[in-house]
Formats: C-alpha cells, sequence, structure tokens
C-alpha cells in the first residue's frame, strides 16, 4: 500500500486532519501540512516513490485529470472523507471553459506552491456596481463524475485582493471563499493541493464574465500508464527545480 514517504505523509496527514476542528483551525493545520509535504526535496521523494508504482495508482489514476481551469492535477494521496492531498501541474496559457472562472471550494483548502509562480484574485459579492458575472451551480454528475453547470441567474461581484505566490508561498482558504489563480510565469508551475474533507458541500459556485457555459463539462481520467508517466515526468521537472 506505500512504500516510507507515503506512509509517513498518510499518518502526517491523519494525525493533522481526522477528526472535527472547527474550520479555521482545519485550515491553519492544513496550511502548516501542505508546507511541511511540499519542500522540494521531500515531494520529490514522495512523487517518485508513487512514480514506482507505490500507493495507490489504480484508484489515484481514476481520480487524476486535466482540470479545465488550465493544470493537470495528479491526485497523490487519497484520504477518502477526510482530505485529499494532489500536485497540481500548471502550463502558461493554457486552459479552455473556464480559464476565467471565479469560483470557491466544497472544502477548505491549503496550497503550496513548490515551484513557479501563480496569481491570485478574491472576490467577494456586491449588490450594485463591481464586476458583472453570470453565476452558475456547479455539481458532479452521479454516474461520470463530470461537471455539471445549471445557471443561477446574473451577479455582481468586487474584487477584494490581488496577490502573488511565488515558490515557497503557502496559502489557505475557507470553503466559501471566491477566487481565481493562474500561472504567472512562461515555465511550468507546480503547486501541492490539499483538500480537507470537513463539511463537505455538494455544490461549488462558479462566476464567469467570459459568456455562456455548456451544462456538462467532461472530466476524463488519467489511465494507470498516464498517471504514472506523469507522476515520473514531475520527478523529473522537480529534479531539474
Amino acid at each position: 500500500m506505500g512504500g516510507r514517504q507515503v506512509l509517513a505523509a498518510r499518518r502526517l496527514l491523519a494525525e493533522a486532519l481526522n477528526g472535527e476542528l472547527p474550520e479555521h483551525e482545519r485550515v491553519l493545520a492544513a496550511r502548516s501540512v501542505v508546507a511541511e509535504l511540499g519542500s522540494p526535496d521531500r515531494l520529490l521523494e514522495l512523487t517518485a516513490e508513487l512514480a514506482s508504482g507505490e500507493g495507490d495508482p489504480d484508484g489515484c489514476a481514476r481520480l487524476s485529470y486535466r482540470h479545465v481551469l488550465g493544470f493537470d492535477k495528479l491526485l497523490l494521496i487519497d484520504g477518502g472523507p477526510h482530505h485529499m492531498l494532489r500536485a497540481h501541474l500548471w502550463h502558461a496559457g493554457r486552459g479552455a471553459v473556464g480559464k476565467e472562472d471565479i469560483h470557491n471550494h466544497r472544502s477548505p483548502l491549503a496550497s503550496y506552491v513548490v515551484r513557479g509562480r501563480l496569481a491570485m484574485e478574491l472576490y467577494a459579492p456586491r449588490e450594485g456596481g463591481g464586476i458583472e458575472a453570470d453565476r452558475y451551480r456547479e455539481s458532479l454528475a452521479d454516474e461520470s463524475a463530470d461537471w455539471l453547470l445549471e445557471p443561477t441567474g446574473p451577479a455582481r461581484l468586487h474584487l477584494t485582493q490581488v496577490a502573488e505566490y511565488a515558490a515557497g508561498s503557502t496559502y489557505a482558504l475557507p470553503a466559501h471563499t471566491l477566487h481565481r489563480a493562474w500561472c504567472d510565469t512562461a515555465e511550468p508551475t507546480v503547486t501541492l493541493f490539499l483538500e480537507t474533507g470537513s463539511g463537505r458541500r455538494q455544490h461549488t459556485d462558479v462566476f464567469t464574465a467570459a459568456g455562456p457555459h455548456p451544462g456538462s463539462v467532461p472530466k476524463v481520467p488519467l489511465d494507470v500508464a498516464d498517471y504514472l508517466a506523469e507522476l515520473d515526468a514531475l520527478a523529473e521537472l522537480l529534479r531539474s527545480s
């Protein structure tokens, strides 16, 4: 089920995040854990171990895919309802439907920038002025896990913060925080992303000013061979950093 690095990471995640915590404490715990696991040497060892077939390659491949927001989403450790640890590989200029979308998440999250740089904007709803956007209720299809987007009407948003996160930076967000993030450099950016499971919402909110979205966006998982090849390529990228 796992080599030394996989077992150590699972133990650290379980000790920090299993059990009931108030959201603000869970956010802080997630930020601390992802910074520890995201240190380049430790993440390289974990990624190389997983690329050799340790852990759960079959299960993790089924939950790894090319995200519509422009990055590759590779599941490293599946903690079931408690947490999911992923590596995100961002490519400058990549993105299809939804690359400009403002959104929130189903549960609190934390992220560590391993290499490269991310830009981020935070938003809040407002009654008048601000940015005009179309609002969608996003959920997952029961059978295929495709993204389902149900339009819920017009909305207005207010930009509240702009930030840049260079390598070595961390950020953590409560589930309802509206934001958008993108790769802010021509070089590939790698982030370690930790999604906690406490109080997981059944849907997220998506806002776009880029025009109407289709009602369903396919989520195509990687097969095991592609998943392991992506992990091996990620390990090589980390070695060259």
